[in-house]
């Protein structure tokens, strides 16, 4: 009954997990939906390449005010461009060369409009003022905005940001969309004296303003997702340590409550230096060793905000304590600490130009706890928590989700992502060359944004195979494929039932006891020639691959 109860709080868990940064279910959309997600000429038409986020949280009324500096270079021709900011948020001003912008705002999109016309090339900039209440998240981070609560040892001020899905829009001014990284960024939280705020990139000032606050600049060197950034502000302790990692010393940075100290200590160096040397291993070196590398304690569960990771796991192994993979596999690692910071390979150093393109974040990411159980426990036991994440996929939606929408594909994307590039692995049938593709991804979109095509087309080049009618079938219809076997004077007629045009997926098969080969099966029937195969003895490899039978055995 215990065991029981257990497995059932787990799968609850991962249903969570799985929902966790998602928007809520659309199946209607509306113009205010078209100007969140979509690239039109108001957005392309201007390239970000610096801002200055300076903000102040007055926690007491929930209330924050400031200002973001946009530096742009046109890439084209315009006089009218498009930022984002929340309708709740007031638009104090617009300030371009000391002169207030006309601007106009429809639903979380604001349109300003200059003087003359912006020449194709040149190098401008323009200053949001704004204020306001922002959105406070109900139950971050599986919803957008900011948390206001209180630690539970001194009753100070805890404050997070959580914005994934929804986006940064939701508590401060910007591009809102994935595709267009700022190059660098100053972000100034001012906070009230006696608090500290930890933010993205290295701390470059700490400076009193005398009238009880004080303000907490952040640098960030590296291109960076607008949902990355983040303000912590808590009554926190720093303590540091460094890592010997491919590209030289990189600078650990742990900020936790005082009262979490000792656990945190203890935590940190049983998992942090392990996750590091597994993801360089198989992912290269870490992307952002210039803005060092942050955990950052939260009143949320965690998220992967670039350089400065939330993690809100309490000090324990497992997510919560329980193993999602229900492998057993699960349990002698945090959970949080290792997929939360897989995520600065994917999702932050290579991140979708488009919220439905978010499988590429999460399906590898998902995938990498298995590559960490490998490093620490071998490619057996990686394989058994891989198997055992298939429990939650539903199969009732695409993974990829509708473009130009800001919408992103079903919760699937977690498991059967990392299923899915496990097969992908199991048919090139070489680790070394994986593990190249792996590396080769983070070296070939280093700090880049992608879409779909390129990371198919860069793994199929790589594999010397065309794999995606594979991709195609798992991403975008929900059904799984089916091999149907049929039989013709003791001969197995053998095809593949599936959504996917030209869907070929090599498959391992054997006959029971024997050795597994490779077999390519087709839409159309055909006959193959597996010596000793009969009704009763073939079988098809469903440990590997994750498809339906029909007329064949499962193999163990």
């Amino acid at each position: 009954m215990k065991k029981t109860l257990s497995l059932v709080l787990a799968v609850c868990l991962l249903h969570n997990c799985l929902q966790a940064q998602l928007l809520e279910k659309k199946s209607k959309f509306t113009h205010a939906d078209t100007l969140r997600g979509m690239l039109t000429p108001l957005r392309t038409c201007y390239d970000i390449n610096y801002y200055h986020l300076d903000v102040r949280f007055d926690i007491d009324k929930r209330f924050i005010s400031g200002s973001n500096l946009f530096k742009f270079t046109a890439t084209q021709d315009f006089k009218k461009l498009q930022f984002d900011l929340f309708a709740n948020l007031k638009v104090e001003k617009v300030l371009y060369k000391d002169h207030e912008l006309p601007f106009k705002r429809e639903f979380n999109a604001v349109f300003v409009t200059f003087p003359k016309s912006i020449k194709k090339g040149s190098h401008e900039e323009f200053t949001v003022f704004y204020s306001g209440h922002p959105t406070i998240a109900k139950n971050a981070p599986w919803d957008g905005g900011v948390v206001f609560t209180v630690d539970s040892a001194g009753g100070k001020p805890w404050v997070a940001t959580a914005c994934e899905g929804i986006g940064a829009s939701i508590w401060w001014p910007n591009k809102d969309h994935l595709s267009d990284e700022v190059d660098s960024m100053l972000i100034s939280i001012s906070v009230p004296t006696g608090l500290k705020d930890v933010s993205n990139g290295r701390l470059r000032k700490v400076t009193d303003l005398g009238d009880g606050y004080t303000r907490f600049d952040w640098f960030v060197a590296n291109p960076i997702n607008n949902y990355d950034v983040a303000a912590n502000i808590a009554d926190y302790t720093e303590y540091t340590d460094t890592y010997d990692g491919e590209k030289g010393k990189l600078d650990l940075d742990y900020w936790v409550l005082p009262v979490d100290l000792d656990k945190a200590k203890k935590q940190f160096a049983d998992n942090i230096k392990p996750m590091l040397k597994s993801f360089e291993y198989w992912f290269g070196p870490y992307p952002f060793y210039e803005d060092s590398y942050k955990l950052v304690e939260t009143p949320h569960l965690g998220m992967e905000h670039q350089s400065a990771v939330a993690y809100g796991n309490h000090f324990q192994n497992g997510y919560l304590g329980y193993d999602l993979s229900g492998t057993g596999w699960g349990k002698d690692w945090d959970y949080i600490v290792v997929h939360e910071s897989g995520h600065e390979w994917f999702g932050n150093n290579i991140t979708a130009k488009d919220l439905a393109d978010m499988w590429i974040h999460e399906g590898f990411t998902c995938y990498s706890e298995s590559l960490f159980v490998e490093s620490q426990h071998g490619k057996q036991a990686a394989q058994e928590y891989i198997h055992g994440l298939r429990r939650m996929i539903e199969n009732k939606h695409p993974v990829v989700g509708i473009y130009n929408v800001n919408k992103e594909g079903s919760e699937d994307m977690y498991p059967k992502g990392a299923v899915l590039l496990n097969m992908v692995r199991t048919i090139i049938n070489d680790d070394d060359k994986w593990r190249e593709i792996l590396r080769g991804l983070n070296k070939t979109f280093y700090h880049q944004t992608v879409t779909y095509d390129d990371i198919i087309g860069y793994i199929n080049k790589q594999a010397g195979m065309n794999l995606s009618p594979v991709f195609d079938q798992y991403l975008h219809y929900p059904k799984l494929p089916t091999l149907q076997v049929s039989w013709q004077d003791g001969k197995p007629l053998i095809r593949w039932i599936a959504n996917a045009k030209g869907f070929n997926m090599p498959l391992r098969v054997r006959v029971k006891g024997g050795e597994y080969r490779f077999i390519t099966p087709t839409a159309v029937a055909r006959e193959f020639d597996i010596p000793g195969a009969s009704k009763e003895n073939l079988e098809a490899d469903t440990f590997n691959y994750y498809i339906l039978l029909s007329g064949i055995n499962k193999g163990s």
